[in-house]
């Protein structure tokens, strides 16, 4: 059974249903339960138009389901008026469903389950796995997430940067199970692009290609955590990298700068440098202040300050910490952020206290004063959000505290 093809499959099935006068949910049903037939039928007899089939016998799964309902007389209207089997519609609905999934009644978690199931094609086991839940908790966050969409107009305009947050957010999540949620996101943000020609469409799906092009070296074999000036750049995907900066000097040609495109500059700047040491740091917080004109959040503060400390030195960017956490240049306590020892990591997974305290211990510890970092590194460790990220940072402290007493 070709798995890859029924997911590409499923949301062209699924927005001919809707143009039909299928309400979303029942449609979805319906699609679900054709996609279980083709696993039982196709192994022993692939049809010669596998989209056609699937319309067909998901319209009747609708038909059938339609026919128990209390309405029966209103819908057997539509039993009389069932097309003829044959080649399905070349329309391609999939925008529509981008949509309709990242509809901004729908809260991000839902948003983001919605659309790996109507438009990724997961199953809802597939998708509670990857976000370790229980299937019957995510059944029930898709159930009410297909409630809240089903009155909606499928012709209606949608927001295209609700649409990136979505796909970001599930970027973000990475991997656990059997999906690779990261690969799923790219696979997802690739079909977008080829949807609708917009640059921060582009833009983002250069940033996650880049990001993606240095998963391998994210970890030691020990899944112990490795920051970006430690990563080994022989296992970065030069192919992956060659393309995101294509794509993204292409959106940056068309020049209408957005969000993601400048995110995507500063990880090319990373990906770019042979070493760290050759990293432009000055032009990465250029365009750190590029960022700053289209979203002012603490993450990016943080990242740029970080960024300040290795163009300008520590001292600089402790003030520039000082100026985002309140606090003074020598605590770095408060604030939020991401990983600030320079990881070049995505950032909108941050978790506010230990990132920005992180961030303080790694520019402490550039700037001479390993008492007061490895203190915060401690510090940052009791709230990390995350085993790896608690050794990590234990281990940092670890050593400072071991290379002052040994």
């Amino acid at each position: 059974m070709d798995e890859a093809l029924l997911r590409s499959l499923t949301p062209g099935v699924l927005g001919i249903l809707v143009r039909r006068g299928a309400d979303f949910a029942a449609a979805e049903d319906a699609v679900q339960d054709a996609l279980v037939e083709a696993v039982r039928v196709w192994p022993e007899e692939r049809p010669r138009d596998p989209k056609g089939w699937l319309v067909t016998v998901a319209w009747r799964k609708f038909l059938d389901a339609a026919r128990a309902d209390t309405a029966r007389r209103r819908r057997e209207d539509r039993v009389e008026e069932e097309p003829r089997p044959g080649p399905a519609t070349s329309v391609d609905d999939t925008l529509q469903l981008y949509f309709l999934c990242a509809h901004p009644s729908l809260t991000p978690s839902s948003a983001v389950a919605l659309t790996l199931r109507a438009v990724g094609g997961l199953t809802t086991r597939q998708i509670a796995q990857a976000y370790l839940v229980p299937e019957a908790t995510m059944a029930q966050r898709i159930s009410r997430a297909k409630r809240t969409v089903s009155g909606v107009r499928f012709d209606r305009p949608g927001d295209v940067g609700t649409v990136l947050r979505v796909l970001y957010l599930v970027f973000n999540e990475g991997y656990s199970g059997d999906v690779d949620l990261a690969a799923e996101a790219i696979r997802l943000t690739r079909r977008l692009a080829a949807a609708i020609d917009h640059p921060e469409v582009a833009g983002l799906l250069a940033l996650m290609l880049l990001h993606h092009a240095r998963r391998a070296g994210r970890t030691a074999p020990d899944g112990s955590l490795v920051p970006l000036a430690e990563q080994d750049r022989g296992s970065w995907d030069t192919a992956l990298i060659a393309e995101g900066v294509e794509i993204l000097q292409a959106a940056l040609a068309r020049d209408r700068l957005g969000e993601y495109q400048a995110q995507a500059a500063v990880a090319a700047l990373h990906a770019d440098a042979p070493t760290a040491e050759e990293t432009d740091w000055v032009q990465i917080v250029e365009w750190y202040d590029e960022l700053l004109r289209f979203t002012d959040s603490p993450v990016v503060r943080l990242n740029r300050a970080v960024a300040v400390g290795e163009a300008d030195g520590p001292r600089a960017g402790l003030a520039a910490l000082a100026e985002l956490t309140g606090a003074s240049p020598g605590t770095g306590s408060g604030g939020a952020g991401t990983s600030g020892a320079g990881s070049g990591g995505a950032g909108t997974r941050a978790h506010p206290l230990p990132r920005a305290t992180a961030a303080a211990a790694y520019l402490h510890e550039r700037a001479g004063d390993p008492e007061t970092a490895a203190r915060l590194y401690a510090d940052a460790a009791r709230e990390a959000p995350n085993l790896a990220e608690r050794d990590y940072l234990t281990r940092r402290a670890a050593r400072l505290n071991t290379g002052r007493h040994g």
